[in-house]
C-alpha cells in the first residue's frame, strides 16, 4: 500500500488501543519501516508505542566481502534507525535463523546494539524451539542479551509450534509474537468468500494449498461459532490465539481489519469453544523457511 493508505490504517489502529507495530526492513523495499515511522511520529509519543522491526541475514555478496555478523547487524539497524526516523528499536527480530554466521557473531553483534542504546531487547523468528535454546544458553554463558520473544507460524489451522516451541516459550518466560495469525486470511473467510490477497499471494498459497481440504473442516468451524457467538470469523480466529500468544502480529489493509481485530481482545472463549474449535487439527508438514531448512538438511 502507498504511505496514504498506510497512514490511515496504523491511524486507525492508534485509536483503537493498538500499541504493538512489527514490521521489517525486507517489507516493500525499506517503505513499511518509512511508513510506520512517520505516521508514529505525527500521532503519538515514542514511548507510547512498542516498535518491533527484523531483519535479515548477510548476503552472499557481504559474505564474500568479509562482512562479520556483527558489521552485518551494525549496518542493519542504523539503516532500520534511519527508515523508521527513531533512536531506538523496542523489539529488533533476526529474521530467520542464520545458518551460514557463527552463532556466536551475531548473538555478539545483537549484544552490542543493545549495549550501545539503539536496541532494547531481541528476538528470533522462524526457527527450532532447540536453536532458540541454544542461543540463550550461549547468551547466559557469555553475559549476552538473550532473546525475549519469537515469532513463528502460529494459527488455528497450523499448530506446529506446540509441539516444542510453544512449551519452551511458557518455560523460560519467552513472548510469542506469531506471525499469519489469520492464515492468510483463509480463517477470517467463509468457504466460497475470496479476497485479492487469498488470489494472488502466491507464499500464502504455497504455506497452506496442499492441506486445503482438512483446514477447511476447521475454518467451518469458527464460522459456526461466530454466528453462534454473533461475531466475526476474524474475532474468534485471533480470540483462540490470544488465549495463547502475546501478540500475534495480524496484516491489515483495512480499517474495517483493525476494529475487527481489537474487538478479539474482548473476546473470552470457553474451554468447550476452545476445544471444539481445536479437536479437527491433524499434523501438518512444515511450511515456508523452515521447510526449506528442513528439506536441505540444514538446521
Amino acid at each position: 500500500m502507498d504511505e496514504t493508505k498506510s497512514r490511515e490504517i496504523i491511524h486507525a489502529g492508534l485509536s483503537n488501543g493498538i500499541n504493538f507495530f512489527d514490521t521489517a526492513a525486507a517489507y516493500q523495499c525499506g517503505t513499511s519501516e518509512k511508513y510506520l515511522g512517520k505516521a508514529l511520529k505525527e500521532s503519538v509519543r515514542r514511548d507510547e508505542v512498542v516498535v518491533a522491526t527484523k531483519f535479515l541475514p548477510r548476503t552472499k555478496e557481504e559474505m564474500e566481502a568479509g562482512v562479520s555478523g556483527q558489521a552485518h547487524i551494525q549496518n542493519a539497524v542504523e539503516q532500520s534507525l534511519k527508515n523508521l526516523g527513531t533512536d531506538y528499536i523496542d523489539l529488533y527480530i533476526y529474521h530467520m535463523w542464520d545458518n551460514q554466521t557463527p552463532l556466536y557473531e551475531w548473538m555478539d553483534g545483537l549484544d552490542r546494539v543493545i549495549r550501545a542504546g539503539k536496541v532494547r531487547y531481541v528476538g528470533i523468528s522462524n526457527c527450532y524451539a532447540y536453536q532458540l535454546a541454544k542461543a540463550n544458553a550461549l547468551a547466559k554463558q557469555e553475559g549476552f542479551q538473550p532473546f525475549v520473544a519469537v515469532q513463528g507460524h502460529y494459527n488455528l489451522i497450523f499448530r506446529e509450534e506446540e509441539r516444542e516451541m510453544v512449551r519452551l516459550c511458557k518455560e523460560d518466560d519467552i513472548a510469542i509474537t506469531p506471525y499469519s495469525p489469520l492464515a492468510g486470511g483463509r480463517l477470517s473467510k467463509r468457504k466460497g468468500q475470496t479476497s485479492l490477497r487469498l488470489e494472488t499471494d502466491s507464499y500464502a498459497k504455497g504455506k497452506y494449498d496442499g492441506t486445503a481440504l482438512q483446514d477447511q473442516k476447521i475454518i467451518d468451524r469458527v464460522a459456526i461459532l461466530a454466528d453462534q457467538l454473533g461475531v466475526s470469523m476474524t474475532q474468534v480466529s485471533l480470540a483462540w490465539l490470544l488465549a495463547r500468544v502475546n501478540a500475534p502480529v495480524v496484516g491489515m489493509t483495512k480499517s474495517e481489519h483493525v476494529t475487527q481485530a481489537a474487538a478479539a481482545v474482548n473476546l473470552h472463549l470457553t474451554a468447550e469453544q476452545m476445544a471444539y474449535l481445536e479437536e479437527l487439527y491433524v499434523p501438518h508438514a512444515l511450511v515456508g523457511v523452515m521447510a526449506q531448512n528442513q528439506t536441505t538438511g540444514v538446521v
